[in-house]
């Protein structure tokens, strides 16, 4: 497993577990104890995707070492603000059922995220928080935030994957010590990608899947991926892909692959922005 630094000092695995739309109480409970017992040790849940009990539970069952496990977490839109922010937190730690969590991201760049970004630092600084950051945040929205965080954040999750890269963002991104984390590092499998000539014949020639050249990718461009399966088989695979490595041939193949085009919804978009906001999470 390769690692990053964040720019606080904490070491981070390159390529996590995410459980996003596994609604399935037993199915998610497997699906991490799975996903730790095969190596992950970075897992990715938020309170919207209503899962957090069964993440920590899955984290019991495994057997390894809370300490050895990153674990996030997200606040959602209904808990922005300087004193929801906090309670959102505790919430979130008594469902893990954790003293601490590693990370804990800003779902959306949304009323009074500076609020609950002054919250977030506070906990930090309590030691219940260990890095904090953001999620979906297009460039003008960073920079406002950077302009008065005492404590800069330390991802920017969004969605990433070869055709739809990212790539002035993540240039503004590493210019400030910032990771990118890629949500549907995959492309949410779609099949057009994943059965794209360009990567096929890439992994033809190391004897792997279309979907492992995609995370090797992701690793090799310095970006932390954290693709989501509910398939045994399938976590395995997403996972093995530390036995060989991209020329740069490769990979300016695959970044030729891009147009710039999202799958997923523009966190800019008002429409968008006016649909979630109305999206009230009962846990």
């Amino acid at each position: 497993m390769k690692h990053y630094i964040l720019n606080n000092g904490i070491k981070i695995p390159a390529l996590g577990f995410g459980v996003f739309l596994i609604e399935d109480k037993k199915i998610c409970i497997e699906s991490v104890v799975t996903a730790i017992q095969k190596g992950y040790r970075l897992i990715d849940t938020a309170s919207v995707y209503m899962n957090e009990r069964e993440v920590g539970e899955g984290i019991k069952v495994s057997g390894i070492n809370r300490e050895e496990i990153f674990v996030t977490s997200k606040l959602w839109l209904q808990d922005y603000g300087y004193e929801k922010t906090k309670k959102a937190i505790d919430k979130t730690l008594q469902r893990l059922q954790l003293d601490y969590l590693d990370m804990y991201l800003q779902h959306h760049n949304f009323t009074d995220n500076l609020g609950s970004w002054k919250a977030m630092e506070e906990v930090c600084r309590e030691g219940k928080i260990k890095a904090i950051g953001v999620c979906n945040y297009p460039i003008h929205a960073l920079k406002e935030l950077l302009a008065v965080a005492e404590i800069k954040p330390v991802v920017n999750q969004v969605e990433c994957n070869p055709v739809f890269q990212q790539k002035e963002l993540h240039g503004f991104l590493k210019e400030n010590d910032i990771y990118l984390e890629s949500w549907a590092p995959l492309g949410h499998g779609n099949k057009e990608l994943l059965s794209d000539l360009r990567l096929s014949r890439i992994a033809d020639k190391y004897g792997k899947e279309t979907a492992q050249i995609i995370l090797r990718w992701h690793i090799q461009e310095g970006k932390i991926a954290i693709p989501k399966s509910t398939t045994p088989s399938r976590i395995q695979s997403n996972f093995d892909i530390w036995d060989f490595e991209l020329t740069e041939e490769e990979m300016n193949v695959i970044r030729s692959i891009d147009t710039n085009k999202r799958m997923g919804p523009d966190p800019d978009d008002k429409e968008y922005k006016k649909r979630i906001a109305s999206y009230v999470v009962d846990i």
